[in-house]
């Protein structure tokens, strides 16, 4: 973990060494984005469930992932198949604000039209693959099956 002795409430640079170590940072929209599918798995699988349950249970495999996430097997991951190769994990806070985030998200999918929804997800998406060169989509393809001209676009390598 890298200490930086502050906190900031954003931090803007992606691949920069106090990236996932204050509030909120580029992929703290990929949170909100996790938000909104858990809301949709949850209102698939537990349709008779309270409102109340379904949150509980959206929020509790969010807080699951981010344990999930800060383990060394996770981490190790992230740095040999994405160019996250500064990634040391998440701090507190920054988990707290990916936590929040997902909340949003979450909120947003109960409040939108499904329609609505899926175009602000694409949005999202589509915003963070042009600022970025990285998104949940492309987050998930790296760590499960890393491919190398992926690699290479989001390094800045064109393939």
């Amino acid at each position: 973990m890298v200490h930086c002795g502050t906190v900031k409430i954003w931090y803007g640079l992606p691949n920069g060494p106090e990236n996932s170590q204050h509030l909120l940072d580029w992929y703290t929209f990929t949170h909100v984005t996790h938000g909104i599918l858990l809301y949709a798995i949850v209102a698939l699988i537990a349709r008779r469930a309270s409102t109340n349950l379904r949150f509980l249970v959206a929020l509790c495999a969010e807080a699951s992932w981010e344990i999930l996430e800060n383990t060394s097997m996770v981490i190790e991951r992230y740095r040999a198949g994405t160019v996250a190769l500064h990634y040391y994990g998440d701090s507190v806070i920054n988990s707290i604000g990916d936590l929040l985030a997902a909340v949003l998200g979450y909120g947003l999918a109960g409040a939108l039209p499904v329609w609505l929804t899926v175009t602000f997800v694409l949005g999202l998406e589509g915003m963070l693959a042009y600022a970025i060169r990285d998104n949940l989509a492309l987050n998930v393809l790296m760590l499960i099956r890393p491919i190398e001209a992926v690699k290479k676009w989001q390094s800045g390598l064109e393939p």
